[in-house]
């Protein structure tokens, strides 16, 4: 009697053209670890991000100046929004204190790269992979600091907290004038430049084209390290603490060490988001970082989906494209006045409209935009059934 099995083997030699032919099975059963916890996990994810990041490169050829600049302020704010996302969707800390270590980033960032000897507070290095770091560390080292409060409050009390940072911050920034220029002066913002190359001047391509590509890189960078730090060791303590902390620290969890974590690497990125944002305008006043910045960071993160990096770099497109609608209103709508000492104003009705887009998502779209891919992806999935 032949032993079928064995056959088959013969038939199908165990070389590349041999193994090429034979039966893949189920594409999307997974058999190990390893598959599972892969970054792209399917080949469609891994063709689709690819043809994103090509489209995202050829809009820098495509689009007006100005419109390429309107981008990398949103790839900029959605390093940020990343950061804020790290400290409240996967770690569970309500922090509404973002603006603060932004502002930290920026004049940090401002600092290190200005000129000596100047009217303001510089040190003269300009080149952005000295004070881009350096940025984001102080603002870490303050995320550090504030911390240790995270391990004794939660809820309501840490946020209200951390709200506190917004406005001792607007304080001390205001009445540091060597450093920050005071209120309705301001200063000159970090200068971009890498390896001797200015970046915010026109050279082999405009200034907008160069800015806007090195925003696009450097977001891909720090959403790349977002994401494997969610699917880490550190990530699932983060996702332990927020579901429930009590819990994660019955299986061994150490609490104090992982939320002084979160809040040091959401510190880093929002750092670093701040010396990037006003490195584009090139201008950075003590005003810009009031509550409403905070809850931009807030809408970013709730609008775009809460725990996931695709969604809160969908989020911060979604608000920073609505921004120039919003901020063209006084010409629509007489009533509503570029002036922020007139009722209503634009920036009032900003804040307005972002605390509705926030409630109208958490009643009927709690994931945010990453929820409604989801449900758009689902359905073409399953498509014809309904099941």
């Amino acid at each position: 009697m032949t032993d079928t099995r064995s056959t088959a083997k013969a038939e199908v030699p165990d070389t590349p053209a041999g193994r090429s032919r034979r039966p893949r099975g189920r594409p999307l059963l997974y058999t190990s670890y390893t598959q599972d916890m892969a970054l792209l996990d399917t080949r469609a994810k891994k063709i689709w991000t690819g043809l994103l990041v090509l489209l995202a490169l050829s809009l820098s050829v495509v689009l007006a100046d100005r419109s390429l600049e309107v981008l990398a302020g949103a790839y900029v704010l959605a390093i940020g929004a990343i950061g804020l996302n790290i400290v409240t969707g996967y770690a569970g800390q309500v922090s509404l204190g973002h603006a603060f270590f932004v502002a930290i980033g920026a004049y940090t960032a401002a600092a290190v790269s200005g000129p000596r000897g100047g009217e303001h507070l510089g040190l003269g290095l300009a080149e952005i992979w000295i004070w881009l770091p350096a940025a984001g560390l102080v603002a870490a080292l303050f995320g550090v600091l504030v911390a240790p409060l995270a391990t004794r409050l939660r809820g309501l009390y840490l946020a209200v907290v951390t709200l506190g940072l917004v406005f001792l911050g607007e304080h001390v920034f205001k009445e540091w004038d060597h450093l920050t220029g005071g209120p309705g002066v301001g200063r000159e913002a970090a200068v971009p430049q890498l390896f001797g190359l200015p970046l915010d001047q026109d050279g082999f391509a405009t200034k907008e084209q160069q800015l806007y590509v090195l925003m696009l890189v450097l977001l891909i960078v720090f959403a790349v390290a977002a994401r494997n730090l969610a699917r880490s060791r550190i990530g699932r303590a983060f996702s332990a603490i927020r579901d429930r902390d009590i819990a994660a620290a019955v299986i061994g969890v150490p609490l104090t060490r992982y939320k002084v974590l979160a809040f040091g690497i959401s510190s880093f990125y929002a750092g670093c988001a701040g010396g990037l944002f006003y490195s584009i305008s090139g201008y950075v006043e003590p005003g810009s970082f009031s509550l409403l910045l905070s809850v931009q960071f807030i809408a970013m993160v709730l609008i775009g989906g809460v725990a996931t990096v695709s969604g809160a770099i969908a989020g911060a497109l979604f608000i920073s494209l609505l921004q120039p609608i919003t901020r063209s209103l006084p010409e629509l709508l007489p009533i509503v006045s570029a002036d922020t000492t007139v009722t209503p104003n634009v920036f009032q009705v900003e804040t307005v409209l972002y605390g509705l887009l926030i409630i109208l998502f958490l009643v009927f779209e709690p994931r945010g935009l990453f929820g409604i891919w989801i449900r758009v992806r689902t359905y073409w999935k399953s498509w014809p059934f309904s099941y």
